[in-house]
């Protein structure tokens, strides 16, 4: 056999070791995919579960290491929501105040009413006083009548009384004000909202709403007084 003979020989030995060795590896890659789960993806004993939690592998099961939350797929772009009424605009007051008022949070347009009664609920009641430390009825009443509705008002209940024009109950409206006979004569007062419902800075409670209807105040009320802008 001559030399050429033999170096082709030697070639075609050589790349036949070399197909061998390459399918003997995919081999394996085949058969260590079908063993384990297809949904883990193996990398150095650490499995990376679809449901986006990292675990270690250990001999006699899987053990979990930490949790991370995959990071979720989502678009950037806010959807826009059609609605007739424009309700997702409403502030969070309107919703607090509607469900309090027991009233559509559509029928609650005056934000600065609101956010004047929010600033001062919860103040503690106090005869005299004007400030956050301690309000009475109708220091309460003048304040919001005009830092709301920019309507000046005497300072007293019974002065209050006196400079409005006294409606009855079914006519009341928002921004009407509610006197209160609770230790003889006009010695309460608080300035409606709607459905029945009132703020005033009550001697037990400090600022709150409450109803005409409750059985206190529906036995103590005496008239609405509504204030016109002069």
């Amino acid at each position: 056999m001559n030399k050429l003979t033999v170096m082709c020989c030697s070639v075609l030995l050589a790349f036949s070791i070399q197909i061998a060795n390459a399918q003997t590896s995919v081999n394996k890659i085949s058969t260590f995919s079908n063993d384990e789960t297809s949904s883990h993806n193996f990398i150095d004993r650490i499995s990376f579960m679809p449901d986006g939690i990292l675990r270690t592998t250990e001999s006699g099961g899987t053990k979990s290491n930490k949790i991370e939350e995959a990071p979720a797929v989502t678009n950037t772009e806010t959807p826009e929501i059609e609605t007739s009424s424009g309700i997702e605009k409403l502030s969070g007051l309107q919703f607090k105040y509607a469900m309090m008022l027991n009233v559509d949070v559509e029928s609650l347009k005056n934000i600065s009413l609101l956010g004047f009664i929010e600033n001062w609920f919860g103040t503690r009641y106090r005869l005299g006083g004007t400030t956050k430390k301690g309000i009475d009825c109708s220091a309460l009443t003048g304040g919001l009548l005009l830092a709301v509705y920019g309507l000046a008002l005497p300072r007293t209940a019974k002065e209050q009384y006196d400079a409005t024009d006294h409606i009855e109950k079914e006519d009341l409206k928002e921004g009407d004000l509610v006197f209160f006979n609770t230790h003889g004569g006009v010695s309460h007062v608080g300035l409606y909202l709607e459905n029945n419902y009132f703020v005033h800075a009550s001697s037990s409670q400090g600022v709150t709403v409450s109803n005409l209807n409750d059985a206190y105040y529906s036995k103590r009320f005496i008239c609405g007084g509504r204030v016109e802008d002069k």
